[in-house]
Protein backbone atom coordinates (compact mmCIF):
# COMPACT_ATOMS: atom_id res chain seq x y z
CA UNK A 1 0.00 0.00 0.00
CA UNK A 2 2.91 2.43 0.32
CA UNK A 3 3.57 2.46 -3.42
CA UNK A 4 0.52 4.58 -3.35
CA UNK A 5 1.71 7.12 -1.96
CA UNK A 6 5.15 6.81 -3.71
CA UNK A 7 3.63 6.42 -6.97
CA UNK A 8 1.69 9.81 -6.41
CA UNK A 9 4.80 12.32 -5.14
CA UNK A 10 3.80 14.61 -7.92
CA UNK A 11 0.59 15.63 -6.32
CA UNK A 12 2.45 16.01 -2.90
CA UNK A 13 1.82 19.44 -2.03
CA UNK A 14 1.06 21.98 1.23
CA UNK A 15 -0.83 24.91 2.17
CA UNK A 16 1.05 28.33 2.88
CA UNK A 17 0.49 27.94 6.38
CA UNK A 18 1.40 24.51 6.24
CA UNK A 19 5.13 25.85 4.81
CA UNK A 20 5.27 27.85 8.42
CA UNK A 21 4.41 25.11 10.40
CA UNK A 22 6.89 22.22 8.68
CA UNK A 23 9.80 25.13 8.95
CA UNK A 24 9.11 25.98 12.76
CA UNK A 25 8.10 22.50 13.54
CA UNK A 26 11.32 21.08 12.17
CA UNK A 27 13.09 24.43 12.45
CA UNK A 28 13.87 23.96 8.92
CA UNK A 29 16.21 26.44 7.05
CA UNK A 30 14.62 25.49 3.43
CA UNK A 31 13.10 27.47 0.55
CA UNK A 32 11.03 24.22 -0.86
CA UNK A 33 9.46 22.50 1.85
CA UNK A 34 7.42 19.95 -0.66
CA UNK A 35 10.74 19.06 -2.47
CA UNK A 36 12.04 18.23 1.34
CA UNK A 37 9.45 16.44 2.11
CA UNK A 38 9.22 14.26 -0.86
CA UNK A 39 13.34 14.04 -0.49
CA UNK A 40 12.57 12.25 3.25
CA UNK A 41 9.64 10.18 1.79
CA UNK A 42 11.58 8.60 -1.19
CA UNK A 43 14.87 7.96 1.21
CA UNK A 44 14.66 4.17 1.72
CA UNK A 45 14.97 4.27 5.19
CA UNK A 46 11.94 6.58 5.76
CA UNK A 47 9.01 3.75 7.36
CA UNK A 48 5.68 5.15 5.23
CA UNK A 49 2.26 3.78 7.44
CA UNK A 50 -1.25 4.64 6.51
CA UNK A 51 -3.69 5.20 9.50
CA UNK A 52 -7.17 6.18 8.57
CA UNK A 53 -7.32 9.26 6.29
CA UNK A 54 -3.77 10.01 6.82
CA UNK A 55 -0.07 8.89 5.83
CA UNK A 56 3.00 8.85 8.87
CA UNK A 57 6.13 8.77 6.98
CA UNK A 58 8.92 8.36 10.03
CA UNK A 59 12.45 9.09 9.33
CA UNK A 60 15.12 9.17 11.29
CA UNK A 61 14.63 12.84 13.18
CA UNK A 62 10.94 13.45 12.07
CA UNK A 63 7.40 12.31 11.39
CA UNK A 64 5.46 14.09 8.42
CA UNK A 65 2.22 13.60 8.20
CA UNK A 66 -0.27 13.36 4.57
CA UNK A 67 -3.69 13.38 3.67
CA UNK A 68 -4.02 10.28 1.68
CA UNK A 69 -6.69 11.68 -0.31
CA UNK A 70 -5.26 15.11 -1.30
CA UNK A 71 -1.71 14.26 -0.58
CA UNK A 72 -1.54 17.14 1.33
CA UNK A 73 1.47 17.88 3.56
CA UNK A 74 -0.55 18.80 7.07
CA UNK A 75 2.40 19.10 9.52
CA UNK A 76 5.46 17.55 10.73
CA UNK A 77 7.40 17.17 14.10
CA UNK A 78 10.65 16.48 15.15
CA UNK A 79 10.95 13.15 17.00
CA UNK A 80 11.77 13.71 20.79
CA UNK A 81 13.86 11.12 22.22
CA UNK A 82 12.76 9.84 25.45
CA UNK A 83 16.16 11.53 27.28
CA UNK A 84 14.75 14.90 26.31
Amino acid sequence: MTFELIDNLERLHTTELGVVRIKRNLELDVSDVVAWCRAEIENPASSITRKGKNWYITTKECIITVNAHSYTIITAHKIRSAFN
